[in-house]
């Protein structure tokens, strides 16, 4: 673990250890629906690009692209829970993965480049994001693609978080959910965007923690659900509004020079 991270390797194998159910959870989600459809449009629909995951946990992600694209499955994890779900899940698929059990911050000078690089939910976990992209760019070749994906838990979120789940402000770093942040490192390595935006919508499931458990904080947590029942349901044509104050993710897509 590096000095700038804000979370640890102990918390990975725990988080994973925990989420053997997770991908049954996420084909449910239709935040990770509209992570899809982004995909879908802006990567390039072409067999036997390789790519690689960094950060991945069990791959669902990795493993749908490699599905829809024929692309060559790579992952990079230090977490050795998460890296053997990986490999679970593409055996499950008859599909081949080739999996690098080492820390990004490692020296991967061995690595080969790849295609298209992505992360989701990895970069808001370091004081220095820059940093962090910086190391994803060292492993893509030049022309490449990089792809960078943060949950939303600023804007209306964030008041919520601070009641229920105090602990999410000190494992996130909430200046990587604004995309004018995002700014500085693309101008510093020269990326040139794709796409970058928020989306999903409005998305009450980013505000599913409950740490705290007074009378009030149970009775908000409540409604939550009952938000996320009705969003999940009834009011799917909202999704297409978007906006860093409510939207649930934010994305963005690069080409390297």
């Amino acid at each position: 673990m590096k000095e700038s991270e804000l979370t640890g390797q102990k918390l990975w194998e725990d988080y994973w250890e925990k989420k053997d159910d997770r991908l049954i959870t996420k084909r449910k989600n239709l935040l990770f629906k509209e992570i899809l459809k982004i995909f879908d449009k802006y990567l390039p629909n072409s067999k036997g690009l390789t790519i690689l995951e960094i950060g991945g946990g069990q791959g669902e992600y990795l493993l749908y692209l490699t599905r829809k694209f024929s692309y060559k499955a790579h992952s990079l994890d230090y977490s050795r829970i998460g890296n053997e779900q990986t490999h679970d899940l593409f055996s499950k698929a008859g599909l081949s993965v080739e999996l690098f059990d080492r820390d990004l911050f490692s020296d991967n000078s061995d690595l080969p480049k790849f295609d298209i690089v992505f992360s989701l939910g990895l970069i808001e976990h370091f004081d220095n994001p820059g940093l962090v992209v910086e190391k994803h760019l060292e492993l893509v070749k030049s022309g490449g693609i990089l792809l960078l994906g943060v949950p939303n838990y600023g804007g209306i979120y964030r008041p919520v978080l601070k009641r229920l789940a105090p602990a999410v402000e000190a494992t996130h770093n909430m200046n990587t959910m604004d995309l004018e942040n995002w700014r500085i490192f693309e101008e510093k390595f020269t990326l040139q965007p794709i796409f970058t935006g928020y989306i999903g919508g409005f998305e009450p499931m980013n505000m599913k923690k409950l740490e705290v458990k007074n009378v009030f904080n149970k009775i908000l947590y409540f409604f939550i659900r009952v938000l996320m029942v009705l969003f999940s349901f009834r009011m799917e044509f909202l999704r297409k509004f978007n906006s860093k104050y409510w939207s649930g993710y934010l994305i963005g897509i690069y080409r390297k020079k």
